[in-house]
């Protein structure tokens, strides 16, 4: 069980299922929920041959470490999108739209950031191994199902994948409070690549130095920042609007 990776809360759950049921070993399910929505849950994981374990709440939350599982946990094989940067990116069909997160240490933030980059349509979500939180299951249970769907890919380099964007002409477009353009004022039609900084820190020098442009998220409240992943959020789906008006 150790060797599998550990998935729990309904949506990341049902959405393994749906994409890859053969890779789930077990699923465990608390034995007080009887709502519909576990009934339904169970005879789906049933009826494709998935072995449901019923269990009494205290066990879930030692297994998971906090309460927060929704009544179910699932044990599953690791599963590949798509690891390799060079491989996706010749598949995609149209000018690619990418999510690079520089550095973000709170899984609720990355599953976040899972999140809206399924629902905008973004090709993958890029991040650096190190300085990084990691694709674990808390991050995999906020992203309510995208972590099963959206490419993650870890580089090793990340300043040195930014150069190999740009040398398949991939536009790097940074977000800071002091770029040069505002996100409306930007253009998001072509190969893009999104450069998003850490919740705290933003983006590391180097990081900010190989961006082709900087661009601002235009600010009319009191507050000065937006959270990264609603902030990627913003930047995701004016480029996915862009894309839609020139596709008319």
């Amino acid at each position: 069980m150790s060797k599998n990776k550990m998935i729990f809360g309904f949506h990341a759950v049902t959405s393994r299922l749906r994409h890859e049921a053969s890779s789930v070993e077990e699923i465990f399910v608390d034995v007080g929920r009887n709502d519909r929505r576990m009934t339904d849950l169970v005879a789906n994981a049933k009826s494709l041959g998935v072995r449901v374990m019923p269990v009494d709440s205290v066990r879930l939350d030692k297994i998971v470490g906090t309460h927060r599982h929704q009544g179910v946990i699932a044990f599953a094989q690791q599963i590949s999108l798509a690891r390799n940067l060079d491989e996706l990116l010749d598949a995609i069909e149209g000018p690619p739209l990418l999510l690079v997160l520089d550095g973000i240490t709170d899984p609720h933030n990355l599953g976040a950031c899972l999140r809206v980059a399924d629902g905008a349509g973004a090709h993958a979500v890029i991040v650096p191994k190190d300085r990084a939180v990691g694709l674990n299951a808390t991050a995999a249970k906020v992203a309510s199902g995208a972590a099963e769907n959206v490419p993650y890919i870890t580089v090793t380099n990340l300043a040195r994948t930014l150069r190999d964007l740009k040398d398949r002409d991939i536009w790097l477009i940074g977000t800071s409070d002091d770029g040069e353009k505002n996100l409306y004022q930007s253009d998001f039609t072509g190969p893009t690549a999104l450069v998003m900084g850490s919740e705290g820190e933003g983006m590391r020098r180097l990081t900010r130095e190989t961006c082709d442009m900087l661009v601002s998220i235009p600010m009319f409240g009191t507050v000065e920042s937006l959270n990264v992943s609603v902030a990627s959020g913003v930047c995701l789906y004016e480029a996915r609007r862009q894309r839609l008006v020139k596709e008319g």
